[in-house]
């Protein structure tokens, strides 16, 4: 475009020209100010008989929550139309002046463990399976008990391969992986010094592991050492240890192994950490995703069983992806977008008191506006202008007695008060922003 024309209400003109003052955008603009107060209840029919003069412009946008579309709007004023963000704010990002940049896959393939697949029935397999693929699951893994079998493996892996998946196994249990390996598993787990004689039965790959009582990186070199002389192939697993018990030591493992052997293929198992550690798996899967990066890492093996981690599939396959883009970027995994930033929220701008002030002088109805600025809650219309950080007593204020406006305003109330505390953006009638939560597609 070289001109564009922005459409917006009495309220927010203030606003729209500040913003706009702050932003270098690539080409000229002007500003057309209709006759209605919010612009968020225009609709593209009422614009078109309104807009009379469209100042030389080849491009209009309009308020992102004004209704209709915009390509009949197009149509009738002859010229491009696009819609814009739905909050002002958000502007400068709209037009690609934030720091997006290229994106691409993961570069890990994700086993995705179906904890105690000897518990559940084939239904219930078939229903987690197919979850964890839409999540991002390149892999099936089946886990079974500590010790014992999972009597029915051959006809799990039959029914998964069946439905095209690709199937490994977490076991040491060695009838049961041999039931697996005739069924057709795609890969093992694992294989140390006290198994070694299994893996010449197994017809698919084998993840080796150091041994149980010497995990140092001798031990694994060892291990794999016997599976390179027995013609075998193999992904090499450290192991990683939890926190505080070794943490540091198994990524001392990882690097050492990776810079022994740069070509071998290697896997890390995350929920040592995400499923043992009580914090949020998102950044956890975003930091040990980042370290897969670094390594070269090509499998991550993740669960989903404790409360905190519900989630870690989806999130190893984004932060595998956001690593790698910033990776091959040469950027930090900052600007993206990718949506592991889901308790608090992505940088934005917020309206300043002085704004939401001059709204509120422009206000002539008794529809009620709500904005949060830092931790406060402002809540106002003709003759009401409330400041506070306790939605209740903002309620309790406020005199509405019609059922349904007092629950929208309680429910907004309540939304604004939740913004307030984790530091999130509120924009009214629209939802809060929970990062990749909030996408309908996964």
């Amino acid at each position: 475009m070289s001109k564009a024309l922005f459409v917006t209400g009495k309220l927010a003109r203030e606003a729209l020209q500040n913003i706009l003052k702050k932003i270098e955008l690539p080409f000229s603009y002007d500003v057309a100010v209709l006759p209605i107060s919010v612009a968020a209840l225009m609709n593209v029919t009422w614009v078109a008989s309104k807009l009379t003069d469209l100042r030389g412009a080849d491009t209009v946008i309009l308020p992102g929550l004004c209704q209709g579309d915009e390509e009949l709007l197009s149509k009738a004023l002859g010229v491009k139309v696009i819609k814009g963000p739905k909050d002002l704010k958000d502007l400068p990002g709209f037009f690609g002046l934030a720091a997006h940049q290229t994106r691409v896959g993961p570069s890990v393939q994700i086993l995705a463990e179906i904890v105690d697949a000897h518990r559940l029935s084939l239904e219930e397999i078939e229903e987690k399976a197919a979850g964890y693929k839409a999540k991002g699951a390149s892999i099936i893994d089946l886990g079974g008990p500590v010790r014992g079998a999972i009597p029915n493996v051959s006809e799990i892996v039959t029914m998964l391969k069946g439905l095209g998946y690709r199937v490994s196994l977490d076991t040491f249990d060695e009838e049961t992986a041999l039931k697996a390996n005739e069924a057709g598993i795609d890969l093992y787990l694992s294989i140390n010094g006290s198994n070694m004689d299994l893996a010449d039965k197994m017809s698919c790959p084998v993840v080796v592991i150091p041994d149980f009582e010497d995990k140092s990186i001798d031990s694994l070199v060892r291990n794999v050492t016997r599976l390179k002389e027995m013609g075998k192939r193999y992904i090499a697993d450290p192991v990683l240890d939890p926190l505080p018990f070794g943490l540091s030591r198994s990524i001392h493992r990882f690097v050492e192994y990776r810079s022994r052997f740069p070509e071998d293929e290697m896997l890390m198992g995350t929920g040592n950490l995400t499923e043992l550690t009580e914090a949020d798996s998102t950044g956890i899967n975003a930091l040990l995703l980042g370290i897969c990066s670094e390594l070269n890492v090509n499998y991550v093996l993740t669960t989903e069983v404790v409360s905190w981690a519900r989630g870690a599939v989806r999130e190893a396959y984004i932060a595998s992806a956001l690593n790698e883009s910033a990776k091959q970027s040469g950027m930090l995994p900052k600007g993206f977008g990718f949506g592991l930033v889901t308790v608090r929220d992505m940088p934005f701008e917020s309206y300043s008191e002085e704004e939401i002030v001059n709204i509120h002088r422009h206000v002539t109805d008794k529809n009620f506006r709500i904005f949060v600025i830092g931790d406060c809650i402002y809540i106002f219309n003709n003759s009401i202008f409330l400041r506070g950080k306790d939605a209740g007593e903002l309620f309790g204020e406020l005199n509405v007695t019609d059922p349904g406006h007092a629950f929208y305003l309680g429910r907004e109330l309540e939304k604004a008060s939740l913004a307030a505390k984790l530091g999130k953006k509120y924009v009214q009638e629209r939802p809060l922003n929970w990062g990749y939560l909030s996408d309908d597609d996964i």
